[in-house]
């Protein structure tokens, strides 16, 4: 269970990465939700902005998830990779808050190098865990 959870955050994280990408290069941020909440973002932005921050949005619960699971496990590598994998996408949804309110190049910079933290992390724990057979 822990490897799928592990292996299902990884692809989200780089399908996330791509999506922030095309959000960053070809869609405006109307005035209009800068300081608005999540909610108002997903239910009222650009179709690419609402699917961007439902993602993000599993993938922080994912990444709450996959921490119990490995702890669960006492495989203490796993849970540190996992641990920093949270820590790095909790700190890219505040970066994505900040360039919803201001889109701000160092927020978006701010994303996406935490994305990549993420990204390995989740790597370095799929690296970790043993196969089956």
């Amino acid at each position: 269970m822990l490897r799928r959870a592990s292996l299902a955050a990884f692809v989200l994280l780089l399908i996330q990465y791509a999506l922030g990408m095309y959000v960053n290069l070809y869609v405006t941020v109307p005035a209009a939700d800068h300081g608005q909440s999540v909610g108002k973002v997903i239910s009222e932005g650009p179709g690419a902005l609402s699917v961007h921050a439902v993602i993000g949005l599993l993938l922080v619960l994912d990444a709450i998830w996959l921490v119990v699971l490995a702890s669960r496990t006492r495989r203490w590598g796993v849970v540190t990779a996992d641990a920093v994998g949270l820590v790095a996408i909790l700190g890219a949804a505040f970066a994505g808050a900040s360039f919803a309110s201001q889109s701000s190049n160092g927020a978006s910079m701010g994303m996406a190098l935490l994305a990549g933290v993420a990204i390995l992390s989740y790597g370095v724990s799929l690296y970790l865990l043993p196969r089956k057979g």
